[in-house]
């Protein structure tokens, strides 16, 4: 058996064909490329819980989420749809609707944002804390050109004249590598490719040199080529305004080549967390391990089916005891159905997993196998 599990090294290498290509460089090995993380603590979120009152009861979106994320770092957060990525992070941009009630703790550089001033929040939000959307088509605004949205991002922080904001949006477009970008400050989003108008998102995240990014699903609905080219930029950008990244995204091809440590969020909840490396090839927690077993491969032979997660993510509403996975989980025992496990150490101190049986996954050479049907076993 490989040192490397084949489910956990087809993540690492997902974008290979774009790897391969002439003069690419290796987008997997680009963090040994980058400058190091600093120990330098820039952001910590500590207990952070986020409900939605609705008629059919409360939503606990995020129940309990920390992190912290120090300067130059990129932290991965990976998880389906509906687990509480996003929402944890317009938490800590304080962009989530006034119903959402949030507690917790959201430490920036040693104060808490969510004790400040709703004026104190919108002074840091776009100067220290920056944010990529999802979808640059509707972050941007269709009547207003590129240049005028980006010199925005800039007087709303800074007291400086106009023809100083359009020369730094100049500046930033040059750095996210659009071509003739004193032209392009005239252009709408609508002439813009999808890739362009992501690069212009990371242009208006990075404008005012903020001290955090937070990049929500980047690269969705782009090709895997401008996918690579946008997270290799995304890195680049980082390191020359030496901020920190908040990655967050469902595929784990994406961390695997660009993240120094990775957050697994399920059900509104962290469910594993560690290093990069740890979690791929020491994988602790079943969920994450039925993710790695989901990933397609090139090497796939011909006509093999794909392994997915049986079952659904559960409602977040009035949520049942116990491992919130376990209907999903083929290691689920009584325990689980009792009990939920706390997110703990398990035989590596920085590496942490709520699973009552992570051992079990600490004896098996290759942790995506409890995922396949019996016919594939043994293969």
């Amino acid at each position: 058996m490989s040192d490397r599990p084949e489910a956990r090294e087809r993540a690492r290498h997902v974008e290979h064909p774009v790897n391969d290509a002439p003069g690419r460089p290796q987008l997997a090995h680009h963090l040994d490329e980058v400058k190091p993380p600093s120990t330098e603590e820039i952001l910590r979120v500590e207990g952070l819980t986020v409900n939605f009152p609705t008629d059919d009861g409360v939503v606990q979106a995020v129940r309990g989420v920390s992190y912290a994320v120090r300067e130059r770092e990129v932290l991965g957060i990976v998880g389906e749809s509906g687990s509480g990525k996003s929402v944890s992070s317009m938490a800590v941009m304080g962009l989530l609707p006034k119903s959402a009630r949030i507690s917790g703790k959201i430490i920036y550089r040693g104060n808490d944002v969510l004790k400040m001033s709703p004026k104190e929040q919108r002074s840091l939000r776009g100067r220290k804390i920056g944010m990529i959307f999802q979808d640059p088509m509707t972050a941007l605004n269709p009547v207003y050109t590129i240049g005028d949205q980006l010199a925005e991002a800039v007087l709303s922080h800074e007291t400086v004249p106009r023809k100083h904001a359009m020369s730094r949006a100049e500046e930033m477009l040059a750095l996210v590598g659009i071509p003739q970008p004193k032209q392009r400050l005239r252009s709408y989003p609508h002439e813009f490719s999808g890739g362009m108008r992501q690069r212009a998102m990371i242009a208006m995240a990075v404008i005012n040199n903020p001290d955090v990014i937070i990049a929500d699903e980047p690269t969705t609905a782009l090709d895997v080529t401008v996918q690579a080219q946008i997270l290799e930029k995304l890195l680049e950008v980082k390191d020359e305004v030496n901020s920190a990244i908040i990655l967050i995204t469902h595929d784990l091809g994406v961390v695997a080549g660009t993240a120094h440590r990775v957050l697994v969020m399920y059900a509104g909840k962290p469910v594993e967390v560690g290093e990069t490396d740890e979690v791929f090839y020491r994988t602790r927690m079943p969920y994450t391990a039925g993710l790695l077993g989901s990933i397609p491969a090139l090497e796939t032979a011909s006509g093999e089916r794909l392994r997915p997660i049986k079952g659904t993510p559960p409602s977040l509403i009035n949520l049942p005891p116990g491992c919130p996975f376990s209907p999903r989980c083929p290691l689920a025992t009584d325990v689980c159905i009792e009990s939920e496990p706390p997110l703990a150490a398990t035989d590596a101190l920085d590496h942490l997993a709520a699973c009552h049986h992570w051992d079990q996954l600490a004896e098996s050479d290759d942790p995506t196998v409890f995922f396949r049907a019996e016919s594939e076993v043994g293969r």
